[in-house]
């Protein structure tokens, strides 16, 4: 059972920085693709940053030598480093897993494709940005 778990998020003051945390379980070693997403009140759910098995990572052109999005192997967690907050970056955060079921690498889906391709997600962390 795939199992995935967001912390790390808060309010802070534009120019801030969050680290936002994804504790997973149940995935295979390789063969899935790690998202962070967010969604603000009102708005679609949109693409942040992928990384992949590899620690290939890709970013939403908004988020761009801002946020890093980096993972742990060894303690099964993916991380998004946010750094130079802004006031539209407030929306709840989400992790996701784009986990197809096959043995080896997976390369992560563009970013702006169907975002239900990701099938597991997690409950969410609210990052608040002040002006």
């Amino acid at each position: 059972q795939v199992q995935l778990v967001e912390s790390g998020g808060g309010s802070v003051p534009a120019g801030g920085s969050l680290r936002l945390s994804c504790a997973t379980s149940g995935l295979r070693n390789s063969g899935y693709c790690m998202g962070w997403f967010r969604q603000a009140e009102g708005k679609e759910r949109e693409a942040v940053a992928t990384v992949d098995s590899t620690s290939k990572t890709a970013y939403a052109d908004f988020v761009k030598g801002r946020f890093t999005v980096s993972k742990d192997g060894a303690k099964n967690t993916v991380f998004l480093q946010m750094n130079d907050l802004k006031p539209e970056d407030t929306a709840m955060y989400y992790c996701a897993a784009y986990a197809p079921g096959t043995i080896g690498w997976v390369p992560c889906p563009p970013l702006g494709e169907d975002i239900r391709r990701f099938r597991f997600w997690g409950q969410g962390t609210q990052v608040t940005v002040s002006s």
